[in-house]
């Protein structure tokens, strides 16, 4: 079928795909994720036991070594003893702009200690108490070396405090290298990422929304408001101009790279592609002019007019750019593009995703997307497929096509209520083989382990919309932490 192959051999692991795709699409850079450091003890207690300061600060070392390790801008504001040295450190961690600032709670503590650290920094907090060991030695421990592991001790105290203050409460307790502890943190720094990415991030819309999709309205205030994040209003005049301005060079190197990532079936049309690689080149002189994260479009266009055509010609570039970590879907999703980015900043890919089909005599529910597809969640090489018609558009050019890896998968979708406020939607499931349609979509087969029906029942009932992301691995409890950090609903199926 195909005419040509592309360069990365089909049969490689997709470890591999990952990195040869990271040479030829290097992922944007954004602002790191920040994490603010602070560990105490009650300082009563270091004239009484003289050997207790010494041993809490060596775990406190370990602890800042684990989270230097993470993939996050770490502050660490050191060691307090009372509430005066609290306030200091929570000062410096005011003016560190953290994500998320962790509370180690070496020994007991006071939680006017903890307060202010929350309060002033106004930054979500997680409170972690990691003891020594597994246990303690009881028959050689004294008062001393027992009060090394009472950091559980106040943790019902700083929760309480918490709630009375209207601050969300969140905590690890664990031993010092329980590895089951450690996954835990590192659920809340996942989080982390995930509520960097969105509370930084610019989200451009450019042209309208598609007519009659009521569900994907979303109020542009609702994400500066929630979020913090802005959006940038476009137009696909933004994306003509710089489409006049690409030279007959850079079309060539980009249908170089195009041939590089994708297998070229033999139903796409040179001038097509030559077009889908102008309009990729544009758009990511777009995306870089206007410093956007992420990017909504959709444009009805009328017999094959200019701004039809570019609509039409989105797919490829929009792909490569989601591919490097800025999500770009049609049908002005913007809700979507946020899912997706979230999804993105744990490194789970992000795929524009919709229910096409149910299999009831295989148990799955198919989906997948035409238009811009996420190419890190390909099991193969993915296609270039020209169509002559895309359905329910206007245009015709190049799409993409390929089959999701095989495994485990999370959905993500950014819902909306009545009231405007917005929730992370989930549900986890896994791709497995079978038969896929070859349209120019990507496709596929979800077992959610029950009847196919059942599930789109109940996730229709969450008030998703008619699109979410699709990302590799199960996340869920990833997104549950998010939507904590985010302060917005979560519901899962």
């Amino acid at each position: 079928m195909a005419t040509t192959r592309a360069t990365t051999p089909t049969g490689d692991a997709p470890d591999d795909r990952t990195t040869a795709m990271r040479r030829l699409l290097p992922p944007a850079t954004r602002r790191p994720t920040r994490i603010g450091l602070v560990a105490g003890g009650l300082g009563t207690y270091w004239p009484q036991f003289p050997d207790l300061l010494p041993q809490l600060q060596e775990s406190a070392r370990y602890v800042t070594q684990r989270f230097q390790a993470l993939d996050a801008e770490v502050t660490d504001v050191g060691f307090v003893s009372d509430a005066r040295e609290a306030e200091v450190a929570a000062e410096k961690l005011r003016q560190a702009d953290c994500d998320l600032i962790v509370i180690f709670l070496a020994t007991y503590l006071t939680s006017s200690m903890v307060l202010p650290i929350a309060q002033r920094a106004k930054t979500p907090v997680l409170v972690i108490d990691l003891q020594p060991s597994e246990k303690m030695d009881h028959a050689s421990f004294d008062t001393g070396a027992w009060l090394a592991y009472c950091g559980q001790c106040p943790v019902p105290e700083v929760g309480n405090v918490f709630r009375r203050a209207g601050i969300p409460f969140r905590s690890v307790s664990g031993w010092l290298r329980q590895d089951s502890a450690w996954e835990r943190i590192g659920q809340w720094i996942r989080a982390a990422h995930v509520r960097a990415a969105i509370r930084y991030a610019r989200h451009g819309l450019m042209g309208h929304i598609y007519p009659g999709m009521l569900d994907v309205s979303t109020d542009v205030t609702l994400l500066p408001t929630t979020f913090g994040s802005h959006v940038e209003v476009l137009e696909f005049d933004d994306l003509r101009q710089r489409v006049e301005k690409v030279t007959e060079a850079e079309t060539e190197a980009r249908m170089d790279l195009a041939r590089q990532i994708f297998t070229l079936d033999d139903t796409v049309v040179e001038e097509d592609f030559r077009w889908g690689a102008t309009v990729s080149v544009a758009l990511d002189r777009l995306v870089e002019d206007f410093a956007i994260d992420t990017l909504a479009y959709y444009h009805r266009g009328l017999d094959g007019e200019q701004h039809e055509r570019l609509g039409a010609g989105m797919i490829l570039g929009a792909s490569l750019l989601t591919a490097r970590g800025i999500p770009v879907t049609g049908e002005y999703e913007l809700r979507t593009t946020v899912a997706q980015l979230a999804s993105e900043s744990i490194g789970a890919g992000g795929a524009f995703t919709e229910i096409q089909a149910l299999n009831f005599a295989d148990g799955v529910v198919e989906m997948g997307h035409d238009g811009p597809a996420h190419l890190a969640v390909s099991s193969l090489d993915p296609l270039l497929r020209g169509l002559g018609v895309y359905h329910g558009k206007r245009g015709w050019g190049v799409s993409v096509e390929f089959d999701v890896q095989h495994g485990p998968v999370t959905l993500l979708g950014l819902g909306q209520d009545a009231d405007g406020s917005l929730s992370f939607i989930s549900s986890e499931g896994t791709v497995v083989p079978g038969p896929l349609l070859a349209i120019g979509n990507t496709t596929s087969r979800v077992d959610f382990g029950r009847d196919p029906g059942a599930w789109v029942d109940d996730w229709s009932a969450t008030g998703v919309g008619h699109h979410w992301s699709l990302c590799v691995g199960h996340h869920a409890a990833d997104f549950k932490a998010a939507a904590s950090l985010l302060g917005i609903d979560f519901r899962s199926v």
